[in-house]
């Protein structure tokens, strides 16, 4: 591919999202049938009502697929320059999941690579998305996050069980101007190793987590990262029109929005219809958000998220007009504009 002019002046914008569930759907009533728990006590504790969950036949990468189908349909872009993957479940150590995605897309040929930062993943892959923009190694990127994280959990842990769901989500950036709706300001990023076993799976099946710890930290992290972002963008936190965190749970997100003074209903929640999804939460609360008119034209943004790592970031962005409920523009081959 051919570099193109970036420089200070530029900024990331978002300009398309899209998301992808899949279609079996596990109630709180399926898992009490089978597990020590009952509804109420998965309700009050977590906010879950229900989750989706991929069968055999769904991948990671499929998952992927489709939500980039739907951002690239709503952002319409001429080119795609550039592909991120986030994930904490790829479908194979090797080769990444972006290479096979963007082919998939039918761009071959253009840079394409995966990272992982558990739940903070996409806000990891926003980073470098809009470094490639402003390098000038890409006039346009899709960021996608992407996980099956049910498959982590033992089976029969009720802990855990209940608070994972499948999913992914797309965001399209392009270059543009830092005073537009859309544009990135910038983003901030935190990691602390020494906390490393506080959520830890060496395969599918073995997740732990040390709930309190982990509780105590995300609120504090995503509160802290939360105060940096919205100054690094010029904004008081008063200024806020929408919280956007990570949906790991309903208590985390309440307490969160409290030590920001945020009002609860200025705090964007779908955590109750698909639980956590990982790397695609964000980006699948802001498409679900925009597509039922929580989120609009002009809200000043703010996104958080924490997980695994430890790792965590805040961006802040004054929403932008689009349109994801449109039906996507594809062919077998990949996508095409409509």
């Amino acid at each position: 591919m051919t570099a193109v002019p970036g420089g200070a002046g530029c900024a990331a914008v978002v300009c398309g999202v899209g998301a992808a569930l899949p279609p079996h759907v596990v109630s709180n009533a399926d898992l009490t049938a089978r597990l020590d728990t009952t509804d109420e006590w998965i309700r009050s504790r977590t906010g879950i009502v229900r989750r989706h969950v991929a069968g055999a036949d769904l991948s990671t990468t499929d998952l992927a697929v489709r939500a980039a189908v739907q951002a690239l349909a709503d952002g319409e872009p001429d080119t795609v320059d550039a592909v991120v993957v986030a994930t904490t479940t790829p479908d194979r150590c090797c080769p990444a999941t972006a290479p096979v995605v963007a082919a998939r897309l039918g761009l071959t040929g253009i840079p394409a690579h995966d990272l992982a930062a558990g739940c903070a993943g996409f806000l990891y892959a926003l980073a470098t998305a809009a470094g490639l923009i402003a390098a000038g190694t890409a006039r346009t990127t899709l960021v996608v996050g992407a996980d099956r994280l049910a498959t982590l959990p033992a089976p029969e842990d009720r802990t855990t069980v209940p608070l994972f769901g499948d999913g992914a989500g797309a965001v399209l950036l392009r270059r543009g101007s830092p005073d537009e709706y859309g544009a990135l300001a910038p983003v901030v990023l935190g990691s602390d190793g020494t906390g490393a076993d506080l959520i830890r799976a060496s395969r599918p099946g073995t997740l732990r987590m040390e709930g309190a710890d982990v509780f105590r930290h995300a609120v504090d992290r995503m509160s802290t990262a939360s105060r940096e972002a919205a100054t690094a963008a010029g904004w008081e936190l008063g200024d806020v029109d929408r919280l956007a965190p990570h949906q790991a749970n309903s208590r985390i997100t309440s307490f969160v929005a409290r030590r920001l003074g945020v009002p609860d209903d200025h705090r964007l929640d779908n955590v109750g219809e698909v639980g956590n999804t990982g790397a695609a939460s964000i980006p699948l609360l802001l498409t679900h958000s925009t597509a039922d008119g929580r989120l609009k034209p002009g809200h000043r943004t703010l996104l958080t998220a924490f997980g695994a790592g430890l790792a965590w970031g805040a961006v802040a962005l004054t929403w932008p007009d689009l349109s994801p409920a449109r039906p996507p523009g594809h062919t077998s081959s990949g996508w095409s504009r409509t």
